[in-house]
Formats: structure tokens, sequence, C-alpha cells
């Protein structure tokens, strides 16, 4: 998984980058296809923003955007969002029903039709 950090209208301290990547990192680690992440530090007069673009396999792009009035706030509210939105897809493709119980079901459902013929 690559990491980038990019900054807007400032310069980007060490620590800044350092607990940027580590944030992310500790955010994302569970999801094994993250490919790349794009993590772009903004501020604008007292108004800190921080936006963090993740690209996995199979075209998933996910993009998380947090404001506050600290830097360090912004990052682990943006990574908070970027967790969320891929747990949400994970769990959207991920199937739940397992299989034993599917096929107990339809044997249910033939011998049920079988007694009552």
């Amino acid at each position: 998984m690559q990491i980038s950090v990019t900054a807007r209208h400032m310069e980007i301290t060490d620590a800044i980058r350092d607990y940027a990547e580590r944030r992310v990192e500790e955010a994302i680690m569970d999801f094994p296809r993250v490919e790349n992440v794009h993590v772009i530090l903004d501020v604008e007069k007292y108004r800190h923003k921080a936006e963090i673009v993740v690209q996995a396999a199979n075209h998933i792009r996910v993009e998380a955007e947090a404001e506050s009035d600290d830097m360090y706030v912004s990052i682990d509210n943006a990574a908070e969002k970027a967790q969320k939105q891929l747990r949400k897809l994970r769990d959207k493709v991920q199937d739940h029903k397992s299989r034993e119980s599917l096929a107990a079901i339809e044997l249910d459902v033939q011998s049920s039709s079988e007694v009552s013929e």
C-alpha cells in the first residue's frame, strides 16, 4: 500500500506527515485490497482540512473529508470516515449467508413438498 501526503497552502512538517501516515495505516489495516492512499492537507485561515482518497482493487474509490480548528483532529476524523466507508463497502460485498444453511433450507422445502404430495 502506497501512502502519499500532500499539503496545500502550508509547509508540511515531519511530525504531521508521520502522524497522517501512521493514522491512515491504522485505519486501513483491516482492508488488504487497498492499493493507494492520498492524504491532502489544506489550511484556509483558521480552518484545517484533511482529505483522504483511498483506491482499492475492483475500481473501489473512497473519499473522506474533515474540517476543524486543529490539523490532527481533522486527520483523525477523515481517517474514521474513510474506515467507516470501506467497512460499509466490504460488508455490502461480503456474503453473510452460509452455504450449509441454504442447503438445509432447500432440503426442508423438498421434504415438505414430498410429504404434502
